[in-house]
C-alpha cells in the first residue's frame, strides 16, 4: 500500500504544477485561427484626434469615439460611433464642422463619406446643411451630395435635392432646388 506522506504529497504538488505551467502554449496562429474573422479590422481606435497637416498648417482635424481601421480591399478607415471633422481656413481658423453618426475615411481615393444625421456649420454665417448622406473631396476640397437637403440660414431655409460646396460651406449651389422660406418676415 502506498502512504502519502509530506514529501510525497510535496513532489505530487510540484510536479502537478510543473506539468500545468509547460503544458499551457499560446500558438498565436492557433489563437488567431479561432478568433479571427476576415470582417474584423485590422486595428481598433477610441478617441481618435488626428490633424491633417499641409506645410505646418492644420487643415483638417477629424474626431471619432471609435475608429476602425481596415487594409482589404483597400485601405478604410470607419467611424461607427459618429464622427467630427473640422475645416480650417489658412491661418488656422475653423471655418467649419461637419458631424455625423457614421463616417468612413477612403485613404486611398482621398475621400470622407459621411451618412446618418449629417450637418455641416459654418460659424461665422450662422448657416447649417442638414442632410443624410455627403461626400468630401480631398482633391478639390468640394462637399456634396444628391439626396434631400436642408440650408438654415439666420434669414431663410432653403430646400432642395443635391447640393455642392466647398470645406468652408462660405457658398453652395442646389443640384436641384425646390424652395424657400423667408425668416425675416415671419408673423409673430
Amino acid at each position: 500500500m502506498f502512504l502519502l506522506t509530506r514529501k510525497n504529497k510535496t513532489i505530487y504538488i510540484f510536479i502537478f504544477l510543473l506539468g500545468t505551467i509547460f503544458s499551457c502554449v499560446n500558438d498565436l496562429d492557433t489563437i488567431k485561427k479561432i478568433s479571427y474573422k476576415s470582417t474584423d479590422p485590422d486595428e481598433r481606435t477610441t478617441d481618435l484626434n488626428v490633424f491633417y497637416t499641409d506645410s505646418g498648417y492644420a487643415k483638417i482635424e477629424v474626431y471619432a469615439k471609435l475608429a476602425e481601421t481596415f487594409s482589404k480591399p483597400e485601405p478604410i478607415v470607419k467611424f461607427k460611433d459618429g464622427v467630427k471633422v473640422k475645416f480650417f481656413d489658412n491661418r488656422g481658423d475653423v471655418v467649419s464642422v461637419l458631424t455625423a453618426l457614421y463616417g468612413e475615411i477612403n485613404q486611398k481615393k482621398g475621400t470622407i463619406f459621411v451618412r446618418d444625421s449629417v450637418q455641416l456649420f459654418n460659424e461665422k454665417k450662422q448657416q447649417r446643411l442638414e442632410t443624410e448622406e455627403l461626400f468630401w473631396n480631398q482633391k478639390d476640397s468640394a462637399i456634396f451630395t444628391n439626396k434631400s437637403v436642408v440650408i438654415r440660414t439666420p434669414d431663410a431655409l432653403f430646400f432642395g435635392k443635391g447640393v455642392r460646396t466647398k470645406q468652408d460651406f462660405s457658398s453652395y449651389e442646389f443640384i436641384k432646388p425646390e424652395g424657400k422660406i423667408d425668416l425675416k418676415n415671419k408673423v409673430n
